[in-house]
């Protein structure tokens, strides 16, 4: 049975009973749970002897309220994932409970939010940062994990953890798919039937970049052309953004000399989704 938290006091009174030899994992999330936070959970349930999951749809990231209102939560359900996952606490604050004031402190993470969402999304990854980090101090767990389907984030997670000395380990879990190759997203439940069945083509443009790349091909530009293709011709698609880009700074690269992460966004709709994958030049291939 999972125990559910409503307040940072809470915690603390738990921590004080911990033992010093408690391995703690911390898996933050927004709710609305599926089996890419399942993978999370499972990772941190075998890494760590104790699993707290945070349920929080954090305000302070959303650009756009319109999305922040429309985004799934129910509480209820979350818990029960959780617990079917075996996850010993659950911390599901209020607003008010994780912003009792007015936010004046903000954490920016600079160059790695500058391209693909960050391009797009004013605010986001400073959200993003910002309660991450309150999240660390609250909790100070061993082991944090996050998806790699979102792997701008992932990567600004671990640049703030370095830089400001942070004593954790950021664990990055693989993009968990559906068969078809759609990596699972708590907005793919908004997709209608015709836009389910358009989705997969975004991982499909992002697959033809990694064969590219994958069969020698070193410019990032005729890469990039060869992968749209898969997306232009769909009229119901419209492309935010392609990239390649450095696996660690997320800059994009004009050639490629290095493992690089095709990153991609598209809309469908009035939905957005994000994916990317690793692509390694054959030189570099174990």
């Amino acid at each position: 049975m999972s125990t559910v938290l409503r307040h940072v006091a809470e915690w603390k009174t738990v921590a004080a009973s911990l033992g010093r030899d408690s391995m703690l994992g911390l898996v933050p999330t927004m709710g609305a749970l599926h089996d890419g936070h399942a993978a999370l959970l499972d990772e941190a349930r075998r890494q760590c002897s104790l699993v707290i999951a945070s349920i929080f749809v954090n305000p302070i990231q959303f650009d756009q309220r319109g999305d922040y209102d429309l985004y799934p939560k129910k509480l209820d359900d979350d818990v029960a994932f959780c617990e079917a996952k075996g996850v010993d606490y659950v911390f599901a604050p209020s607003e008010r409970e994780m912003y009792p004031e007015r936010q004046r402190t903000f954490i920016e993470v600079e160059e790695l939010s500058q391209h693909l969402c960050g391009a797009y999304r004013p605010g986001h990854f400073r959200g993003v940062a910002t309660v991450v980090l309150k999240l660390f101090n609250i909790f100070q767990p061993h082991f944090a994990f996050f998806g790699e389907k979102d792997y701008q984030q992932l990567a600004i997670v671990r640049r703030l953890v370095r830089d400001l000395n942070v004593p954790l380990q950021v664990v990055g879990v693989p993009t968990v798919r559906e068969p078809d190759g759609l990596a699972m997203s708590s907005r793919n439940r908004r997709l209608n039937s015709r836009q389910r069945s358009l989705a997969p083509r975004l991982y499909q443009a992002l697959t033809a970049a990694r064969e590219a790349v994958a069969g020698g091909e070193t410019r990032a530009m005729a890469i990039k052309e060869r992968a749209l293709t898969v997306l232009t011709n769909v009229p119901e698609i419209r492309l935010e953004y392609f990239e390649l880009v450095d696996v660690e700074t997320v800059q994009p690269v004009a050639v490629i000399d290095a493992p690089v992460r095709a990153a991609a966004a598209i809309w469908i709709g009035n939905i957005r989704l994000i994916d990317n994958v690793l692509c390694v030049p054959p030189a570099l291939r174990s």
